[in-house]
């Protein structure tokens, strides 16, 4: 088995990585914000970009279930797998219930999806005030959540590279080069 992710498989990971820090960046920095024209710019723009992050996540989990990634070392235990298993398992879930708890969110605010200003995404529920709020604490709790996930994947990368000195981190790194596509 190939011991790196293809070329396809980091150019997602590489290309969502930024866009997900900067969506969580500017999530946090609008949500305070007072009502303003500025404000509502903001919130289409993390729109367009939470609704490209919800269709990439679909392209890079088709790709990862039809290209499985290398192993782990057989240095890992067990439960050291199984914990990265689930924390990648995780990372997955948020990045699509994340998406749809803010579309699901605008929709029962009465605010409508227009991906890139242009394209009108259908409302997912009716318009109701109170699930409006209750969806954009869920929504922030689960930013909350996937910041912590983000942080602990790093964190473990990191730790394997410079601890362990395995190649957990440098068969994601975008400098090695694979023959894959």
């Amino acid at each position: 088995m190939n011991p790196q992710y293809t070329s396809t498989a980091k150019g997602l990971h590489w290309l969502m990585a930024p866009m997900i820090l900067g969506l969580l960046t500017l999530g946090f920095y609008m949500e305070d914000l007072p009502l303003s024209p500025e404000k509502l710019q903001l919130y289409s723009w993390h729109k367009w970009a939470g609704v490209t992050v919800f269709l990439l996540v679909w392209l890079r989990l088709f790709w990862r279930i039809s290209h499985r990634p290398p192993a782990y070392p057989l240095s890992m235990s067990g439960v050291q797998q199984a914990l990265a298993h689930a924390g990648h398992g995780l990372l997955y879930a948020l990045m699509v219930i994340i998406p749809l708890s803010g579309w699901l969110m605008s929709s029962a605010k009465g605010v409508q999806t227009v991906w890139f200003g242009v394209l009108p995404l259908p409302d997912l529920l009716g318009r109701d005030k109170e699930l409006g709020k209750q969806l954009a604490q869920l929504h922030s709790a689960l930013n909350i959540a996937l910041l912590l996930l983000i942080g602990g994947h790093a964190a473990a990368a990191l730790f394997h590279h410079l601890v362990h000195k395995d190649d957990i981190l440098r068969r994601m790194l975008p400098a090695r080069t694979n023959s894959k596509i």
